[in-house]
C-alpha cells in the first residue's frame, strides 16, 4: 500500500467513524445543526451521518476514490456551518469545551486539503 493509498484508507476510516457516531450518539450532533436548515434537526443529523458513510465507501474503493475524495472535500466544507454553530453556542462553556468547539473550525482546512490529496490518488 502506498502512502497515498494509506491516506485514503485513513480518510475512509475517519469518515466511517464519524458517520457511525451520528447514528449512535445523535444527541451530540443535534444541537450543532444550523438553525437555518429546514425540517427536523434529527433528519440533518442522520443525513450527514449517511453522507459520511457513503463518502467513506467511495473513498475506500479505488474505482471511486477520486470522486469520493472530491465529495469528502465538499462534505468537509458543507459541515463548516455546524462547526461555526457549535463555536457560537459553546462560547460560554468551560475552557476545554470551548477549545474543542473552536479547534474544530481551523481543522476544516487540513481536512479539505487531505480529501483533495486523496482525490489525486491513483487506483
Amino acid at each position: 500500500m502506498t502512502t497515498r493509498r494509506g491516506e485514503a484508507a485513513a480518510l475512509a476510516g475517519l469518515l466511517a467513524t464519524a458517520g457511525v457516531t451520528h447514528f449512535l450518539r445523535p444527541r451530540f450532533y443535534d444541537p450543532i445543526v444550523p438553525r437555518a436548515l429546514p425540517g427536523p434537526v434529527r433528519f440533518w443529523t442522520y443525513a450527514s451521518g449517511a453522507a459520511e458513510l457513503a463518502v467513506a465507501a467511495a473513498v475506500a474503493h479505488p474505482a471511486t476514490r477520486r470522486r469520493g475524495g472530491l465529495a469528502a472535500a465538499a462534505l468537509f466544507a458543507a459541515v463548516l456551518p455546524a462547526n461555526v454553530q457549535m463555536a457560537a453556542d459553546w462560547r460560554d462553556r468551560g475552557p476545554v469545551q470551548r477549545a474543542v468547539a473552536y479547534g474544530r473550525l481551523p481543522l476544516q482546512a487540513p481536512l479539505i486539503w487531505w480529501a483533495l490529496r486523496v482525490a489525486r490518488t491513483r487506483p
